[in-house]
């Protein structure tokens, strides 16, 4: 049986390190075989990355952020059994001078004190303005 305030402890490590940039620490926090799924139907953003496809997307973005990392910042969660359910905001000024900041909704799945999963909803057109299509 999953406790609920240990698999709240291990999201918010796990958005520690996300936001901190260090992308092998926060693979080392995910399964072998967890996945990243991105909400939408957009080209180059949308679907499911499996663990390394997800660790080369988030070093793939770290390149456009000046810091190097997008700042997560969580304003809320619930729990229950082996999910976790995060409200969060992100924040970062990108190289060429954009802003971007998005909310999301994420449901983490987690087993053994690890991600073994996480469904990720947001404004994926911000996503798409700033990263894949900047004006």
């Amino acid at each position: 049986m999953s406790d609920p305030q240990a698999n709240k402890a291990v999201v918010t490590r796990f958005i520690d390190v996300f936001s901190s940039g260090d992308v092998p620490a926060l693979i080392a926090m995910m399964t072998d075989d967890s996945s990243w799924w991105v909400s939408g139907r957009i080209d180059g953003l949308s679907g499911t990355y499996p663990r390394d496809e997800f660790a080369k997307l988030v070093e793939g973005a770290k390149a456009a952020y000046k810091t190097g990392a997008l700042k997560i910042t969580p304003s809320g969660m619930v729990a229950e059994g082996d999910k976790v359910a995060v409200e969060a905001e992100s924040y970062a000024e990108t190289v060429d001078g954009r802003v971007y900041n998005n909310l999301y909704h994420w449901l983490v799945t987690v087993r053994d004190g690890k991600i073994a999963g996480v469904k990720e909803y947001m404004d994926t057109m911000h996503a798409k303005q700033t990263f894949i299509d900047p004006a």
